[in-house]
């Protein structure tokens, strides 16, 4: 994608409109147009995340890999995190699980949907891929270790029974799970910057593009929170009607955590995708897993703190069905992106799981 030194006029226009639009949801447009303003509300969320996409690859051509993808990764984490603290104060301890709910979805959505597609889409295009194994491994090792211990793991301790820890084992897991992914964020852009680099041979044609002016970038970073911050809040303006579509064909409510979780991931999927098309699949691997590592590492400990000034008790633990796909899904990915190389099927694998994955949610 070529980067222009002028941002298209679309892209400034898409946030100004999303955020109009929550204005006149919060007097009442909503309620007096109905059916046809949730209409506008999803056009408004649909344009927030493609210009989302857009200023973020300009923001990370400027700071270049692997920054520019931390970049998007921990914006857009940082914002669920603040929808979901916000979905739960307001909705007081029935909403205890929603956290792991959303966590789990957004790590399925990732480990199968959006690494399928990335991967499909690039051996499509490309035939055989390659990558920096080294980055990749030590992504899937710390994914691996965040996910079990907070989603596996309390099912399992007797000091707090059924699916829930303690609050001195949630605070410790709490820091456990900020060591790991600081520990990560340290050796991506500091200690082992090199092993989430691409090699030559997947240099794609975006990395002899002309690198955009500071005020350009400054611009798009402005805009890049402003995307994302209206993306959210649209999503959780749409979750009541959404709530009532799935309540009403039946399906169990996971559905909705799944949705959502699908709408806060999708500039970050759509920013993956585009990189495995252009056959930069280091750059699309690390926009997808950095994307679940902030999931967990950011959202458990910010949940956390959440519940226990508020003396909730906080369920993590997943059902024995989510473990197994878990586990499944974490198996598959360390054995798809074990050799720095990918072919078509390891894409189509991974969009099976994830098939089975959501299939079995609406159908359990």
């Amino acid at each position: 994608m070529k980067i222009a030194a002028a941002l298209p006029p679309w892209t400034i226009a898409a946030p100004v409109v999303a955020w109009l639009l929550l204005a006149g949801q919060s007097l009442g447009l909503g309620d007096a147009l109905g059916g046809a303003y949730v209409l506008l509300l999803a056009a408004g969320l649909f344009g927030g995340v493609l210009a989302a996409v857009f200023h973020a690859e300009v923001v990370a051509h400027k700071i270049g890999e692997p920054y520019g993808t931390l970049v998007l990764a921990v914006a857009v984490t940082s914002i669920e995190v603040a929808l979901i603290v916000s979905l739960m104060i307001a909705g007081g301890a029935a909403t205890t699980g929603l956290a792991r709910d959303t966590v789990f979805a957004a790590v399925m959505l990732i480990l199968n949907g959006m690494v399928g597609i990335c991967l499909l889409a690039g051996a499509r295009r490309h035939g055989e891929q390659t990558f920096t194994q080294t980055g990749v491994s030590a992504s899937l090792a710390t994914l691996s270790a965040i996910a079990v211990l907070t989603m596996v793991l309390p099912n399992y301790t007797t000091t707090a029974p059924g699916p829930f820890y303690s609050n001195s084992q949630l605070i410790f897991i709490a820091v456990v799970s900020l060591v790991l992914y600081g520990t990560f964020v340290l050796v991506q852009t500091v200690r082992h910057r090199d092993y989430f680099l691409p090699d030559g041979a997947s240099a794609g044609e975006d990395d002899h593009a002309p690198v955009p002016p500071l005020r350009t970038v400054i611009w798009s970073a402005g805009l890049l929170l402003a995307c994302l911050g209206a993306v959210v809040l649209l999503a959780k303006s749409l979750s009541p009607p959404l709530e009532a579509a799935v309540a009403a064909l039946g399906a169990p409510k996971a559905l909705v955590g799944i949705i959502i979780a699908a709408v806060v991931l999708l500039p970050e999927g759509i920013a993956a995708w585009q990189a495995a098309r252009a056959n930069r699949l280091q750059t699309s691997l690390n926009l997808a897993l950095g994307s679940a590592l902030a999931s967990i590492g950011l959202t458990i400990p910010a949940v956390a703190v959440v519940s226990i000034l508020n003396g909730w008790t906080l369920s993590l633990g997943i059902d024995v069905k989510s473990t197994v796909l878990l586990l499944l899904s974490v198996i598959v990915a360390t054995l798809s992106l074990g050799n720095g190389r990918t072919t078509i099927m390891q894409g189509t694998v991974h969009l099976v799981i994830f098939a089975v994955y959501i299939f079995i949610t609406v159908v359990p």
